[in-house]
């Protein structure tokens, strides 16, 4: 498939949402709200610009990524940088064609070139396994609650980071969205063409991920 990968322009915010839209449309809950994270992330000084790629075929976008600037909360009381991605979306017609991963790929070898050292994202570890990442737990990385979410996953780009990032994560506030009764994001949803929200199979699959998690002592006594 000939696909271009590029950064993301100005003149492409737009036609990046309604992929988005599409892409993410009843696929965590009926209806989605990720166009909407699209377009309050490139406002956000968490927002990292550069790793801000789109996928073009035959002069339409089908594909986009979008990373941020987050941190973890070591346990030894230092904080260590981080970066982390989404939304990341594909056409439906496009996926499972391979543009996620190049899209990944490329921004991931730009990440590591600007000196990250490490991408923590939430995502499905059957899906991302496929690109690098393991369970963050895996170098004792858990979530701000203390536990270890199955759905919390890690990429070292450096592999000397693994020594030093154990600790809690947290993805910050460029990812905190308001709630979708909120009137800024009805008024946003009102520009995009009427869908249909509905139930899909792979809401439960998300469910069955956003609860899946364990208490981090549990877990560490089960290592001892």
């Amino acid at each position: 498939m000939d696909v271009m990968i590029r950064n993301e322009r100005p003149g492409d915010y737009r036609e990046t949402e309604e992929v988005t839209r599409e892409a993410f449309w009843n696929v965590h809950e009926p209806g989605c709200c990720e166009h909407y994270l699209a377009h309050l992330m490139r406002e956000r000084p968490e927002f990292i610009r550069e790793l801000d790629f789109v996928a073009v075929r035959d002069g339409r976008i089908v594909g986009n990524i979008m990373y941020a600037r987050t941190e973890i909360q070591c346990d030894d009381g230092t904080t260590h940088p981080a970066v982390t991605f989404g939304p990341i979306s594909v056409l439906p017609a496009y996926q499972g064609q391979g543009i996620g991963k190049r899209l990944i790929e490329t921004s991931k070898k730009l990440a590591a070139d600007m000196g990250a050292d490490v991408i923590i994202i939430y995502g499905d570890p059957d899906y991302y396994s496929k690109t690098g990442f393991v369970p963050a737990e895996t170098y004792g990385v858990r979530n701000g609650e203390n536990q270890c979410a199955a759905a919390l996953l890690a990429c070292l780009l450096k592999p000397e980071a693994a020594a030093s990032i154990k600790g809690r994560y947290s993805e910050g506030p460029a990812y905190e969205l308001p709630p979708v009764t909120d009137p800024a994001f009805l008024e946003f949803e009102e520009t995009f063409p009427p869908k249909i929200k509905g139930k899909a199979p792979s809401q439960e699959r998300f469910a069955e991920l956003v609860n899946s998690t364990v208490p981090w002592e549990e877990r560490a006594k089960g290592r001892d």
